[in-house]
């Protein structure tokens, strides 16, 4: 069973049974299906802005099916973030999805929202990596600035596109996150690999080997997402699933690690 992490709602018309056709022909039983964005990401930012509607609209996507997964994309920082996130909470999301686009993840208000994000035990996907917005906003996506998630408690999070092109940088900070909670029995948050693309296809072998070969304990941590839009194109989802599949033979991955990437952690992080 497959489970896809990444998909995005697109502008425009909503067609529910168009999205579940589309994961059906690429084999796929669900989804973490992501709200439209907050004004604040301008790049995007052309349907909905205001988050009532941008729910509704996500709601719509959904329409009640139990494998699609409703994720709020919420803008920590404006003063509002706190009502944004009791609001989401409060109509049933799984999720909550933020790019930290405009300020660097250990941001004092941002932390505000992750904590009552960790408290209502749902999980928060961010955006890590080099950031295709037209403006100069990578830096705050740099693997190693959500450190500061370590001093958010049960946080469950995870980093998407193996923050490449800073893929060695994204496993250091995985490593340090096993390394503290060894050393610091209190902390409690954890952090997931999201393998949704981002690497370009000649660096898929090499991201996917260090991170099975690079001898932590990470195979009940890593998801596999594709990046597509609730217009879900199967024949990119599934040249990715057997592109990655192809590279998992090569390694003699287990089945077991394979279920694990595909569905399991997937159950487990959304708990």
């Amino acid at each position: 069973m497959i489970f896809d992490l990444h998909v995005h709602t697109a502008d425009g018309a909503v067609n529910h049974g168009a999205l579940l056709a589309g994961l059906k022909e690429a084999g796929v039983a669900g989804c973490g299906l992501m709200s439209l964005p907050p004004e604040s990401f301008s790049a995007l930012a052309k349907g909905p802005t205001s988050p009532t509607e941008r729910l509704d609209n996500l709601f719509a996507w959904t329409g009640g099916s139990e494998n699609l997964y409703p994720i709020y994309w919420i803008d920590p920082t404006e003063k509002d973030a706190l009502k944004q996130v009791a609001m989401a909470l409060g109509r049933g999301v799984k999720g909550f999805k933020t790019i930290p686009n405009h300020f660097y993840p250990g941001d004092s208000a941002a932390m505000d929202a992750y904590r009552a994000i960790a408290k209502a035990n749902v999980p928060l996907l961010f955006h890590s990596g080099i950031l295709w917005d037209g403006t100069p906003s990578s830096k705050y996506c740099r693997p190693v600035e959500f450190e500061a998630m370590i001093d958010v408690p049960r946080l469950r999070f995870s980093l998407a596109h193996i923050s490449w092109p800073w893929v060695d940088e994204c496993l250091a900070v995985y490593g340090k996150f096993l390394s503290t909670k060894r050393a610091r029995p209190d902390v409690s948050c954890e952090m997931f690999i999201d393998l949704t693309p981002g690497t370009p296809g000649i660096y898929r072998k090499e991201a996917l080997t260090k991170i099975h070969t690079i001898g932590y304990n990470i195979a009940d941590n890593v998801m596999f997402g594709t990046d597509c839009s609730s217009t879900y194109g199967p024949e990119w989802a599934k040249t990715w699933i057997d592109t990655d599949n192809a590279i998992y033979d090569g390694l003699a991955l287990k089945d077991e690690t394979r279920e694990k990437i595909y569905h399991k952690n997937f159950m487990r992080f959304f708990g």
